[in-house]
């Protein structure tokens, strides 16, 4: 049955929390990241021209967007968030750039465009990029099963239910699952938190997403059933962190270095990573949590779930690709930018534009777009799918949204969020640190009417 939006609301804070749990340990510093490998060459970055174009030269009403900026601003003066960072672009030029109140409540330290926010699940779209860089060089294809590549994972079972004495009925899968049902949140794992299936507490005793390591996190999935058949439900999971395994197996690198030295490095992301250095920690934005102080405000999150890791010190043994970047407004710009201009920016190509489809388009078959699936705000449902690593919106009216067909998003446990229009070539990122809960502002699906309703001339 499906779940109330305000409870799943609340168990996505309570996922934001666990996924910091996925990088407890930290590894030295490193001063060198590995040479390429013969063929992975990629152009230098160029930096990119952050310069705000007047609104209406691109086809935006300044006087319309003002709406976005008084909502903005609004949640801002009420205390239901400490401080926003938003960033509009149309056709590649940035059109509206904005900050709003403050990195840190408690010293007054103000909003500024270079804070470095954690993107939690906003690193599923990068782990995506990075998985379909391995795709472009042969590595994988979605048809291949995952023990292709995770050998472990051959035996794996299917939940069927209970028997009469309440345990668990195992059969096999109608076929293996596949990497294309990695990609999509359809292989048949889970998180574990979100459910009270037998499967998921298994997750929760086997602490798979307390796992000193990625090795470790694979030997305790190989022993958990599959939630069901794979390809027949969705359900949001570890499939990214999964992911992140493949990366490190299939490339002979760290998944920090790798999208370091792949995704990062390229596009001038310059401080997009797995861990805030002591030289960025004055930029780091605090983390507030949904329940109110005791006069009503927002309250700083003083040390997160796992410990040492809530600060983002040092970098991780175990890097999630599911939910462990931190990044500024400005880098997830760049990266959506690419994406929006087909795997390309500034003379940089990160992917083929035929790379870039295939990975936002819908694969999910119509059986699970009945709004039964979905995760926080995001139900799949008619019009309204997902790709590899990302939401996608394929029939803009059937899934009563403005934005145009083809539009591809994603967001973060901490509210950041964003999505890429190429029907109006349209780029959004809003970055807040603020858990999401039954109380949170809606800033994600607000921002999507108040720009649409200022997009008065899409001609341009």
């Amino acid at each position: 049955m499906k779940l109330e939006l305000h409870t799943k609301l609340a168990r996505a804070c309570v996922l934001g929390a666990m996924l910091a749990m996925f990088l407890p340990l930290a590894r030295p510093q490193k001063t060198a990241t590995p040479a390429q490998a013969p063929g992975q060459a990629r152009v230098a970055h160029r930096d990119v021209d952050l310069t705000v174009f007047r609104p209406e030269t691109e086809g935006f009403s300044s006087q319309r967007l003002e709406r976005l900026h008084a909502v903005m601003q609004q949640v801002v003066d009420q205390k239901q968030i400490a401080g926003i960072v938003t960033i509009l672009a149309r056709h590649g030029k940035v059109v509206d750039y904005r900050t709003y109140g403050y990195r840190d409540l408690a010293s007054g330290a103000p909003m500024t465009k270079d804070v470095i926010f954690r993107d939690f699940s906003m690193t599923k779209p990068v782990t995506g990029v990075a998985m379909m860089i391995l795709y472009e060089e042969g590595k994988w294809l979605p048809s291949d099963p995952i023990a292709k590549f995770i050998p472990e994972f051959a035996r794996l079972k299917v939940y069927k239910g209970v028997d009469a004495d309440g345990k668990m009925i195992l059969v096999d899968p109608v076929h293996p699952p596949t990497m294309g049902e990695l990609m999509t949140h359809t292989a048949g794992f889970t998180y574990g938190l979100f459910g009270n299936t037998p499967v998921d507490k298994m997750y929760l005793d086997e602490k798979v997403l307390g796992s000193k390591n990625l090795r470790e996190m694979i030997d305790k999935l190989a022993t958990i059933p599959l939630l069901y058949q794979p390809g027949k439900g969705w359900t949001y999971s570890v499939s990214m962190d999964i992911q992140g395994y493949i990366i490190e197996k299939l490339s002979g690198q760290t998944l920090p270095d790798f999208d370091r030295e792949h995704i990062f490095k390229p596009l001038g992301m310059k401080d997009a990573d797995f861990y805030v250095p002591p030289g960025k920690r004055s930029r780091f934005a605090t983390l507030y949590r949904n329940e109110p102080g005791p006069n009503g405000e927002i309250v700083a999150v003083q040390r997160g779930p796992g410990g040492s890791q809530s600060d983002y010190a040092a970098e991780p043994i175990m890097p999630s690709g599911g939910g462990g970047m931190v990044s500024t407004a400005d880098d997830y710009y760049l990266f959506a930018q690419m994406l929006a201009n087909g795997g390309e920016l500034k003379g940089v190509r990160i992917l083929a534009p035929a790379t870039v489809k295939l990975m936002t388009s819908n694969h999910l078959p119509p059986s699970l777009l009945t709004g039964e699936f979905g995760i926080g705000l995001q139900q799949m449902r008619p019009g309204f799918g997902y790709g590899y690593n990302c939401a996608v919106v394929f029939d803009p009216p059937a899934a009563n949204l403005p934005e145009g067909k083809g539009s591809f998003l994603w967001d973060g446990a901490a509210g950041t969020w964003f999505w890429v229009d190429p029907t109006n070539d349209i780029v959004f990122v809003g970055m807040i640190q603020r858990m999401l809960g039954p109380a949170s502002p809606n800033l994600e699906y607000w921002s999507r009417s108040l720009v649409y309703q200022a997009l008065v001339d899409p001609s341009k």
